[in-house]
């Protein structure tokens, strides 16, 4: 306590000289705030490990102190085997897509405290520890393999994998995008056999971007990217036995067999679940195989008549091979509990409200421990569920964004907890839910805050014309008048089941939201329609006709605003991103009389131009659906824009492609429309490296400053 007041004095003392938020602050890492890295549980349920600078260390739950490293040195993860005997040490990466990676992998045996280069020290992807913990299986080069940990020997499983044509084991571009993970193999839990993913890529459209770099010529980086209504990859799903080093096909032919999006294991020995889709997304199959003769029976089909959310899945299977499933079956999402025949025993989970994490099941006290917005939907809370009783507890605050890591035996837990207001909180509880240490605060970034003048958000709702309430935030200056009228600067995301009306901490726009109150703005944020943790109802409005609710729903609040006395209808812009930077480009063009200024960040302008997985989800096939794609583009209105805009887009963007705002832009110029357009040179959708971010958002602040 001594400590921190002393930091805190430190920093009023300061205060004369620096009491406002500016980007110079921001980017030089000032306001940024800790964390804890890397918790895991360890299977004894009285220890977790983190990652700290030097090496993987160990605490207790009990007493909460460090009792030494569990491996020394620096690591950017790690991975236990089920025993904890060994470990697998990520010591470098190169990233290739949003979430895959090529890593150097040493597997260590923590008893004999031997270490293996895992395939010769060479790149990997993918490494997966077999249930027994004798081998290792990865990927190289697109193709799968294993390695044995006590004589080091490699074993290749498949040989056909090739850049650009066929994958083993592992994502294309839009499985790993839109599927959520770049795994897909898994071992059966009696480590005798591997079933795996093929996709064969070789018809799917080829997109290339040119890497500019210093070079006297560009070079290319070429990859598969099946866009709405274009072909996917076509996957097919193979059993490996290791006892016989063959490989059979497994036939999905009678069941939904479109998308592959997930494998896992179950409880028993000799089995895997496969979950497959049609095109549509609109259905799913739950298909269990026998690893030992190679046959697939279904469990049962889950299905919906828009989409079904195919990249989040909930499964779990219990000791006796029952397991927990999470649907949208009754206008929410919730937990459901099946037997190993794939019949329904009950629903766990009930109430107007989401279950919006899973955490595990305690088979002692047969309790689900989950994350549920029971408290409202802006809020996140942990609590815990009697499957037979339907008895809930609370465990974590009742406000604010609340998330739990929980022991192995799940007697304690570590609970991360923010709002709005509060940055991050890391404590260690019991399993009633009491506080038993606070681990770690950020106290010291919110005294700065402070200091520089911070303001807090308010949260309220707001009509739009279908009579719903939208949940909404502001923020207005420190001083505010409500007698003056101050222009107003919105904010959204607005994409399918998202959310940005959360009472948790935001420590990257926020604060720059911070400095813009700063300097005499209101800035605003309201989720319309299509937006997430409302209900299926709320969310699934949108189906077919993604991006005509939800601007209409920001041109309504917007309006709303502008009826305020404290806000100038006249001077109202919008900010967004990706998904956010399409309402954007809608809201200067649909909404031209409402919105006097714009930016646009790396939008989608045609849907036709993104992928598959994700555009056919909402909207189906283009061939389907023609008017749901053209109906709502921003292109298609470039002869209503009025106010100014900005537009912004990294040429390396292998997600939404510098296409979009090409087409936009030239729909623009061909209606004589004046804007401004700025091309961020080999950056993609994250826009960053280097000075990138902080030449952007000083940008941005200009815009608005000149033109709001």
């Amino acid at each position: 306590m001594k400590k921190l007041f002393l930091s805190v004095s430190i920093l009023v003392s300061v205060s004369y000289f620096a009491q406002e938020i500016t980007l110079d602050k921001i980017y030089s890492g000032y306001y940024r705030g800790k964390g804890i890295s890397g918790i895991a549980s360890l299977k004894n349920g009285e220890n977790y490990a983190v990652i700290e600078k030097d090496g993987i260390a160990k605490y207790s739950y009990k007493t909460s102190k460090k009792d030494g490293n569990i491996v020394d040195g620096n690591f950017l993860s790690y991975i236990f085997n089920d025993d904890e005997s060994k470990i697998l040490l990520l010591k470098d990466s190169e990233q290739i897509y949003r979430h895959s990676f090529l890593g150097k992998f040493d597997v260590k045996d923590l008893k004999s405290g031997k270490v293996l280069n895992l395939n010769g020290g060479n790149f990997v992807q993918e490494p997966t520890f077999s249930p027994d913990g004798s081998k290792v299986a990865f990927i190289a080069d697109n193709n799968l393999f294993y390695q044995e940990l006590s004589s080091g020997k490699i074993t290749q499983i498949t040989t056909d994998g090739k850049k650009n044509a066929i994958l083993n084991g592992l994502a294309d571009w839009v499985y790993e995008e839109e599927f959520g993970h770049a795994k897909q193999y898994e071992w059966t839990k009696n480590s005798d056999a591997i079933v795996y993913v093929k996709s064969d890529e070789s018809d799917v459209p080829e997109m290339y971007i040119p890497v500019y770099g210093k070079q006297l010529y560009p070079s290319e980086m070429r990859y598969k990217y099946p866009k709405a209504g274009a072909n996917n990859s076509v996957v097919s799903a193979h059993l490996y036995r290791l006892d016989s080093n063959k490989t059979i096909v497994l036939n999905l032919a009678s069941f939904k067999n479109y998308y592959i999006p997930n494998v896992y294991k179950t409880a028993k020995a000799d089995e895997i679940i496969l979950i497959t889709s049609e095109r549509l997304q609109n259905a799913s199959d739950v298909l269990k195989v026998n690893t030992k003769t190679g046959t697939i029976n279904k469990l049962f089909t889950e299905s919906d008549a828009k989409w079904i959310d195919t990249d989040n899945v909930t499964l779990e299977f219990l000791d006796d091979n029952s397991f927990i499933w999470g649907a949208e079956r009754d206008g929410n999402r919730h937990l459901y509990w099946y037997d190993q025949n794939g019949k329904l025993k009950k629903q766990i989970t009930k109430g107007d409200w989401e279950v919006t994490d899973y955490y595990g099941f305690n088979p002692k006290t047969k309790e689900v421990y989950i994350q549920t917005t029971e408290k409202g939907s802006i809020n996140k809370v942990v609590s815990k569920i009697n499957i037979d009783s339907g008895k809930s507890i609370l465990l974590s605050n009742d406000s604010g964004n609340n998330s739990a890591n929980f022991s192995g035996n799940f007697n304690y837990f570590i609970e991360t907890s923010s709002s709005a207001a509060k940055p991050y909180t890391y404590t260690l509880k019991d399993n009633s839910g009491k506080s038993l240490k606070e681990l770690q605060n950020n106290n010291e970034l919110l005294a700065k805050l402070k200091v520089d003048n911070f303001v807090d958000k308010e949260f309220f709702t707001v009509p739009n014309e279908a009579g719903d309430q939208m949940n909404a935030w502001i923020m207005k200056p420190k001083d505010f008048d409500k007698n003056k009228k101050y222009p107003l600067f919105m904010f959204q995301y607005s994409g399918p089941g998202s959310q940005q009306v959360s009472n948790s901490w935001d420590g990257g726009n926020a604060i720059w939201f911070e400095s813009l109150v700063q300097q005499g703005y209101i800035v605003a944020c309201v989720d319309g329609r299509g937006t997430g943790f409302k209900g299926t109802q709320f969310k699934k409005v949108t189906y077919l006709n993604l991006g005509k609710y939800e601007i209409e729903d920001q041109i309504a609040a917007a309006k709303w605003f502008g009826k305020q006395s404290y806000i100038n209808k006249d001077r109202i812009g919008i900010f967004g991103w990706s998904f956010g930077g399409y309402m954007s480009s809608l809201a200067l063009t649909k909404g031209a009389d409402v919105f006097k200024m714009g930016i646009a960040v790396a939008p989608v302008t045609n849907w036709r131009y993104y992928d598959s997985v994700y555009t056919e989800r909402f909207l189906r096939t283009p061939q389907e659906n023609p008017k749901g794609y053209d109906d709502n583009s921003p292109t298609s209105y470039a002869q209503l824009l009025k106010g100014k805009f900005l537009l912004i887009h990294g040429t390396a963007d292998d997600n939404v492609h510098f296409q979009n705002s090409m087409e936009f832009s030239e729909a623009l110029i061909q209606n004589k429309k004046q804007f401004e357009f700025m091309a961020y040179p080999d950056k993609n959708h994250g826009i960053s490296g280097g000075k990138t971010r902080p030449q952007l958002y000083q940008k941005m602040t200009d815009f608005i400053l000149n033109n709001l």
